[in-house]
């Protein structure tokens, strides 16, 4: 029997507390690549892993050794800008519903459609001579989202008694 005592390099202490803090998760399993000094973590969730993608540094630097930290998520197909937006606008009253139809060469062509409003603001240029801004949400959504293939920024329609249409039977919350 040896009485050696071996002591762990401070960066595989850090892979352990990962490993802690995250080891028992059953959509985790993580490993650690001595060769490459780097912690990874496969994650079957994929809410989960953008989670620990913004939570987890992406490298920790101990003196002239630096851990790589990386967070890969299930192969699931990578979300859509149109889900994204579903998402990121999801409870906010501008938002009202986005849809996907199947477009030429079975290509989706995403509609995300906004509340039938007209938005006003203050914004000095020379625009309006007032300082004022009248424009729709989907008018905003393009400048401030950016355009993209496949993509399209909408205003909902409203019926004659002023009540919007609604989203069709196709629409997407993720």
């Amino acid at each position: 029997m040896s009485n050696k005592v071996g002591l762990s390099a401070p960066w595989v202490t850090f892979y352990r507390e990962i490993n802690a803090l995250f080891g028992d998760d059953p959509d985790i399993h993580i490993e650690y690549d001595e060769d490459e000094v780097e912690v990874k973590l496969f994650v079957q969730n994929s809410d989960k892993a953008d989670a620990l993608t913004q939570l987890l540094p992406t490298e920790k630097a101990f003196g002239n050794v630096v851990l790589k930290i990386t967070v890969i998520p299930a192969n699931e197909p990578a979300p859509t800008k149109a889900s994204l937006i579903a998402r990121a606008f999801q409870g906010n009253p501008v938002y009202s519903y986005g849809t996907t139809v199947d477009g030429i060469m079975s290509n989706p062509i995403h509609y995300v459609v906004f509340a039938n409003k007209v938005v006003q603001f203050f914004n000095d240029d020379l625009g309006d001579v007032n300082g004022n801004c009248s424009t729709l949400y989907q008018e905003i959504a393009k400048d401030v989202l950016g355009a993209e293939e496949g993509v399209h920024y909408c205003t909902d329609v409203i019926d004659s008694s002023g009540t919007p249409l609604g989203a069709p039977a196709r629409t997407y919350t993720k």
